[in-house]
């Protein structure tokens, strides 16, 4: 899979194209699929996400055999898509029905027509990290995924990163236009000005112990419930 710099150059171009801006779901479902149609001897894509409870998910599978062939290595604990989502970045095997190190999983992966697999580590949050997976059906396949892996990890890299800050800005307004509900409620109930209605949240949320956005929320919900009853 060793390719030159004018074939690394053709693959940037594809994957800038194919990698388009967008939500988070839309961006994880974008990296499968360019994988798939830009780099060679791919099949299947999938992604696995690790949360922070330590539990493990499959997103954006370009085919639905990949739900049972990830869950497969999340039980077992073995095989290249876990090992790059909880410990190695980079996860190569060439051959699943000779590599010693997946024994239990390779029956599954063999079962279903998958000889080679790779895991390449996308993305490490305070609260997830995640990594591609890649599937062959031909033995021998990504020897040398080199300079194409770590290309293809920075693009994804960078539309992963792109696709979170408009998730937080996103996250933002919508705490801004709550909480601004809000004190509105507190406002009318109280017959209190802004200033002292936002002091009263701020003060319920320290003796509480509760985030003000979710006593915003709460607020919000439970006046909406009784507008509504």
């Amino acid at each position: 899979m060793g390719m030159d710099e004018d074939g690394l150059d053709e693959v940037a171009r594809q994957l800038a194209k194919s990698l388009t801006p967008g939500d988070l779901d839309h961006t994880l479902s974008r990296i499968t699929t360019a994988a798939v149609e830009v780099l060679p001897e791919v099949v299947y894509a999938s992604i696995t996400v690790k949360h922070s409870d330590g539990s493990l998910e499959t997103v954006a599978p370009t085919d639905d055999v990949l739900w049972g062939v990830d869950a497969a290595q999340y039980d077992l604990q073995e095989g290249p898509c876990y090992e790059a989502a909880v410990d190695t970045a980079h996860v190569v095997a060439s051959d699943l029905a000779t590599d010693a190190r997946f024994p239990r999983y390779a029956a599954t992966a063999v079962a279903v027509g998958i000889r080679a697999q790779a895991g390449i580590r996308l993305f490490d949050a305070p609260k997830s990290q995640g990594a591609l997976n890649l599937y062959s059906t031909r033995i021998g396949a990504f020897g040398d995924l080199g300079s194409l892996g770590v290309l293809f990890r920075h693009q994804s890299a960078m539309a992963i990163a792109y696709a979170q800050e408009i998730h937080n800005l996103q996250e933002a307004l919508r705490t801004r236009r709550t909480i601004g509900q809000a004190i509105g409620i507190v406002m009318e109930r109280y017959s209190l000005t802004d200033q002292r209605a936002f002091a009263f949240l701020t003060r319920l949320s320290q003796h509480g112990n509760v985030k003000l956005n979710r006593l915003a929320e709460q607020l919000v919900t439970d006046t909406d419930s009784k507008a509504g009853g």
